[in-house]
């Protein structure tokens, strides 16, 4: 039963408006009661009229009261015609209606959508002067836009139109439905139906995507070691609809190059990696690309370059065996002769009368305190174990917390004797990355050789690449010398990467695992379970072993090696963030001594691209290990530069840089969205047109009524004003009684 009274307006139901009346005319009777009877008329007066008038506002405010203005406009009806102005409109694949074209051509959205507001059917809109018509593009990128990161955002544009303008008849809204930025455009469509204006759309361009490929990203280490091979991984996403052997090219700027002959499916994204051989220290410049395919639309997306730094690095390696057997002898070899390693070795024998193992790179014994322990970026453990004369419990406990806080990686070659059974009892336990059965600890012998068979993640790491090219890698395994005996392996545990598997032998859980890496902490953990890797000599001498063994120590040391400086070292995930990600900093600091800084604070200078510095204080994640760790937001794409160092450190600090790169939210070749266009004008209950059918747009926003004079309701029961005059009204009426009461 709504009335209005002036600007005010109610809106009660037949039950509030008879119970708000009743209660009115009920504390007006009482009030009139009291004051007959008071020996104090006009303070009763007083005191009565007051709780009137509360009753009578909170009556009111059950009556859902509205203060209405209603503004009348004084200009002509307008119609918006809003066009979409940003990069993806730059795709080739609007056909023209004959209503803009003699003959049926293809060109840009963005062309299509200058045709259209450039012909003559819109001008019928002003005939006679009955509308005015407005045109607006939205989503224009910046002219200082240079990584491309400008978007489409349609939910503003609207949102603005409503707020300046008062008698909009219409909205027309020309695009291709791809928003990327702000809210889900629905959302201003709902505020058009709320005014009453309607929303017409005419989407522009293909529902299917272009011909293309496109190289998708390449997400490269952000260094490697000078005369090493590094691997690039990439993607690239085919919508062609038939499969395409093409060749990727990655090129320096010196001009020198490889290439990889790949094959891309029809349709679907191709995850792929190609080796680069670093050959000078320093940063260079590489370019990932592609030839254009016949009948691909789009030649920009088909390279990218990035950065890579080339390090002279120097890996400490510590390698903890009982017998010297002979995987342990050529694995010393091994690393004993690569000119990157830096080997010590600690060799228990399990003859006690013969001592310890004695000769070059050999220690007397496991360091005993954390400077020691801590300059080693990777530890051997072979078929040793907690028992008198070799490992402690106290010393697993500090090769964990080497890995985990300090980033070190951890090896497991388990031998025959079955030593290693010892450790799962100790912190270690939990950083093997397979479970062992404890029935056969001496593991599984065999009388003829078995292979060692790649997974498809084995087929793409660095750890198992043996050969110059990708091609020729599988080809390696199948010829490398087989093993005799395999570790008592169940299964692999979870979160664990499996690399290869026994060729000949199966468990209840599928195919043996016997090559297996994991993460722990900051650091990485690798099984290896066979002692014949030093029969992959026979025939090509140390071209595989060597190989494979240094690739592990480099995979092992490389997050440690990031930053390093002479009392900081620093790594960060992710390498290669875009703007909006959040990279965690990871930092372990020494003192003077070189023991690990208890007792001090690492600050990291952070410079943004664009020159703006600010400094964090890294907080302490585990004081024994000198560890710490920050976080900060990358913000723009380019080189943000760091500069770590502990407080009161005198030493030069840790410099580096992380390369942002920027996330192109337009993009060519996509499909159009016209279904976003469908749901707004469905919403707005306008009606989406399609794009030969302009004529009939105009008809029926011609056929339009009159805007609605705009209205505005502010509701009172939920007013500020209100509710403190109704608080302020009680308080003095309860005062007033008190006083009344006391005289």
């Amino acid at each position: 039963m709504p009335f209005t009274l002036s600007n005010l307006h109610f809106s009660p139901t037949p039950v509030t408006l008879v119970v708000g009346v009743a209660a009115l005319l009920a504390v007006i009777v009482l009030a009139v009661m009291s004051w007959n009877r008071s020996p104090h008329p006009r303070r009763t007066a007083f005191l009565e009229g007051l709780r009137v008038l509360a009753t009578l506002i909170v009556v009111l405010l059950l009556w859902k009261p509205e203060w209405l203005t209603i503004t009348h406009p004084t200009t002509k009806p307008r119609i918006a015609i809003l066009w979409d102005d940003s990069k993806s409109m730059t795709t080739l694949d609007a056909t023209l209606p004959p209503s803009l074209s003699d003959k049926a051509e293809i060109v840009s959205r963005a062309e299509w959508v200058k045709r259209a507001l450039d012909s003559s059917v819109w001008k019928s809109l002003e005939d006679h002067g009955a509308n005015e018509v407005l045109r607006q593009p939205f989503a224009t990128p910046p002219a200082d836009d240079p990584a491309g990161l400008a978007g489409t955002d349609m939910t503003t544009p609207l949102e603005n139109l409503l707020e300046q303008e008062n008698n909009l008849r219409a909205v027309v809204m020309l695009g291709d439905g791809d928003y990327n930025l702000g809210q889900p455009p629905v959302a201003a469509a709902q505020k058009l139906r709320l005014r009453g204006i309607p929303l017409f759309t005419l989407p522009v361009g293909s529902r299917t995507r272009l011909p293309d490929l496109d190289l998708l990203a390449v997400t490269a280490p952000t260094y490697g070691i000078v005369g090493e091979n590094v691997q690039i991984p990439f993607t690239i996403r085919s919508s062609l609809d038939r499969e395409i052997r093409t060749v990727v090219r990655l090129r320096d700027e010196t001009g020198h190059e490889r290439t990889k002959n790949i094959t891309l499916a029809p349709n679907t994204e191709t995850y792929d990696s190609i080796l680069w051989k670093l050959e000078k220290e320093g940063t260079s410049t590489l370019e990932l690309s592609l030839p254009v395919a016949e009948g691909e639309r789009i030649e920009a997306n088909n390279s990218r370059k990035f950065t890579i730094a080339g390090r002279p690095e120097k890996i400490r390696v510590l390698v903890v065996e009982s017998l010297p057997r002979w995987e342990y002898r050529y694995l010393r070899n091994a690393l004993s002769r690569d000119p990157g390693v830096e080997l010590s070795c600690l060799l228990f024998h399990p003859d006690s009368a013969l001592g310890m193992g004695e000769g070059h790179d050999y220690v007397k014994e496991f360091p005993s305190k954390l400077q020691d322990l801590a300059k080693y970026d990777v530890i051997f453990l072979g078929d040793v174990g907690v028992q008198s004369g070799q490992l402690t419990k106290e010393q697993c406990e500090l090769i964990r917390g080497l890995v985990e806080n300090q980033a070190s990686g951890v090896v497991f070659l388990p031998g025959a004797q079955g030593n290693q059974f010892t450790l799962l009892d100790t912190a270690l336990g939990d950083l093997m990355p397979v479970t062992l059965d404890d029935t056969k600890k001496t593991g599984f012998t065999d009388t003829i050789p078995s292979p060692l068979n790649l997974t498809s993640e084995g087929r793409g790491s660095l750890l198992t690449m043996l050969g110059d090219t990708e091609e020729e890698n599988p080809v390696i395994w199948r010829r490398l010398p087989g093993f005799y005996w395999h570790a008592p392996v169940i299964k692999a545990k979870g979160g664990t990467e499996v690399l290869a598997v026994h060729g000949n032998r199966r468990g209840k859980f599928g195919p043996i695992p016997l090559l297996v890496t994991k993460t722990a902490g900051n650091g990485k953990v690798l099984f290896m379970g066979i002692d014949s890797a030093w029969r992959w000599r026979r025939g090509v001498e140390d071209l595989y072993h060597y190989r494979f063994w240094g690739q592990v120590a480099r995979w092992m040391s490389y997050q440690r090696n990031m930053a390093a400086g002479q009392r900081v070292r620093l790594f960060f995930t992710p390498e290669r963030p875009a703007p909006g990600d959040t990279v965690t900093l990871h930092a372990n600091a020494f003192d003077a001594n070189g023991a690990p800084l208890q007792n001090g604070n690492v600050t990291v200078d952070v410079t943004a691209p664009d020159g703006k510095a600010q400094r964090l204080e890294l907080q302490p994640d585990n004081n024994a290990w000198g560890a710490f760790s920050g976080r900060f937001k990358i913000e723009t794409p380019g080189a943000w530069k760091l500069r770590g160092a502990a407080v009161g450190a005198e030493d030069k600090p840790v410099e580096t840089s992380i390369l942002a790169q920027g996330v192109q939210l337009e993009k060519t070749g996509q499909p159009a969205r016209p279904e976003v266009f469908e749901e707004m004008a469905k919403v707005a209950r306008g009606r989406m047109i399609q794009p030969d059918q302009i004529n009939d747009l105009i008809k029926e926003v011609r056929a339009l009524p009159e805007p609605r004079p705009l209205e505005n309701r502010v509701p009172l029961g939920s007013h500020w004003a209100v509710l403190t005059l109704l608080i302020l009204l009680l308080a003095i009426f309860w005062t007033g009684r008190k006083f009344s009461g006391a005289f």
